[in-house]
C-alpha cells in the first residue's frame, strides 16, 4: 500500500482509525528518515500487509501531534489500531520496525493469514540463499547492477565501494522476487542494499558508511588486490572453461545486443561454452579490458587465449574459420 502524506490533525485522526496504521514522524532534512522511508515502501509492497495503512508526517509541521505522541526525535514510528497507539519504534531501527509491524498485522486477525509455503520449497530457497550469500568473499544484494543502480541507496553503495576499492560481486534483487522477499527473512534485514562478507551479513548502507568513516572497512570487506593478484585471478577465470564468454548478462538472459548476437552465433555453432556476467563484478569488468588489451565486451576466449569480440567472431563465421577457432 502506498504511503499517504498527512499534513493536519483531522486527516491524521481519520487515517489511524483502521485496523493497523503505521505513522512515520519524519523530517525532510534527516537522511535517516529518507532511508526509513524506503523501509516503509518495502513493507507496503508486502502482500501479507496489504491492509496495513502507512502514513508520513513532517514532525515539525504538526507540533501538536508530535507533542501529543511524545515525538522527541525523528524518525519515530507509532503503530495505531482503531485510533489507539499500540506500539512504537524510536529511531532508524529497520529490523525492529519490520518485526513489530508484521507481528501486529498477523495478531489482528483482520488480515488474511499468509499463504503457507510448502516446506520443501522453503528449504530449497534457503539452500539457494546460503549459496548466493557465500558466492563471493563480498556479495552485494542491490537494486539494479553496479553499472545501472536502480535506487539511490544502491548507487551510494557502489560509489562507496569504488572509492575504497572494495572487491565484490552483486545480485540484482529486482530480477528475482523469490530472492528479494526471501533474503529479507533469511538475513532478518528488511531493506536493500545488503552486504555479506564470507557468507555473513554485514548490513546495509548506514553500517558500511560507519565502517568506512571509522577506518574499519578494509578489515571487514576484501579491498583492492595487487596487480599480480588481479592478473592471477583473470588467468584463472579465462581458463575456467575451454570456451569462455565474458559478457553482459548470461547465455539465458543477455543484457546487451552485442552479447545477445554472440550467444546466438555460438549456439548455432553447437559449441559448449561457459559465460561470466561482467555486470556482477566491477573488478573483472574493468581489469579484463587491460589484461586482454581489448576495450569492449563481449569477449570470447578459447583455451585461455583471447579470440576477440563480436566483430571478430562475425568475420570468422563469414570466412568459414569459426569452427577451427573454437576447436578445443
Amino acid at each position: 500500500m502506498p504511503v499517504t502524506k498527512i499534513t493536519g490533525a483531522d486527516a491524521f485522526a481519520s487515517a489511524i482509525r483502521g485496523p493497523l496504521t503505521v505513522a512515520h514522524f519524519a523530517a525532510a532534512w534527516a537522511p535517516q528518515c529518507r532511508q526509513m522511508a524506503e523501509v516503509i515502501e518495502e513493507l507496503g509492497r508486502d502482500p501479507a500487509l496489504a491492509t496495513v495503512a502507512f502514513v508520513e508526517l513532517e514532525a515539525e509541521d504538526v507540533p501538536e501531534l508530535s507533542l501529543k505522541h511524545a515525538v522527541a526525535a525523528v524518525p519515530t514510528f507509532i503503530l495505531f489500531s482503531g485510533g489507539t497507539a499500540v506500539d512504537r519504534v524510536d529511531g532508524a531501527k529497520a529490523a525492529e520496525l519490520s518485526k513489530k509491524v508484521q507481528a501486529r498485522a498477523h495478531q489482528s486477525t483482520l488480515l488474511p493469514s499468509p499463504t503457507a509455503v510448502p516446506k520443501t520449497a522453503a528449504e530449497d530457497l534457503n539452500v539457494r540463499l546460503k549459496r548466493l550469500v557465500a558466492q563471493a568473499p563480498c556479495m552485494l544484494f542491490m537494486k539494479g547492477t553496479p553499472d545501472q543502480p536502480q535506487c539511490g541507496f544502491s548507487r551510494q553503495m557502489i560509489e562507496l565501494f569504488n572509492t575504497h576499492g572494495v572487491r565484490f560481486s552483486s545480485f540484482n534483487i529486482l530480477t528475482d522476487d523469490a530472492v528479494r522477499q526471501g533474503l529479507k527473512t533469511f538475513s532478518d534485514w528488511p531493506t536493500y542494499p545488503q552486504v555479506y562478507a564470507n557468507g555473513e551479513l554485514v548490513g546495509g548502507l548506514d553500517i558500511i558508511k560507519e565502517l568506512a568513516a571509522s577506518g574499519e572497512l578494509a578489515a571487514t570487506l576484501p579491498c583492492r588486490r595487487s596487480q599480480a593478484e588481479i592478473d592471477e585471478r583473470l588467468r584463472t577465470l579465462t581458463n575456467s572453461s575451454p570456451v569462455m564468454v565474458f559478457m553482459k548478462g548470461s547465455a539465458e538472459e543477455p543484457r546487451c545486443g552485442f552479447s545477445r548476437q554472440l550467444v546466438g552465433i555460438l549456439n548455432s555453432a553447437t559449441v559448449t561454452y561457459n559465460t561470466f556476467d561482467i555486470l556482477t563484478d566491477e573488478e573483472v569488468r574493468q581489469e579484463l579490458k587491460r589484461f586482454a588489451d581489448f576495450p569492449t565486451f563481449p569477449q570470447l576466449w578459447v583455451k585461455g587465449e583471447l579470440v576477440g569480440g563480436l566483430d571478430i567472431v562475425k568475420e570468422l563465421l563469414e570466412g568459414g574459420e569459426l569452427d577451427e577457432a573454437l576447436k578445443v
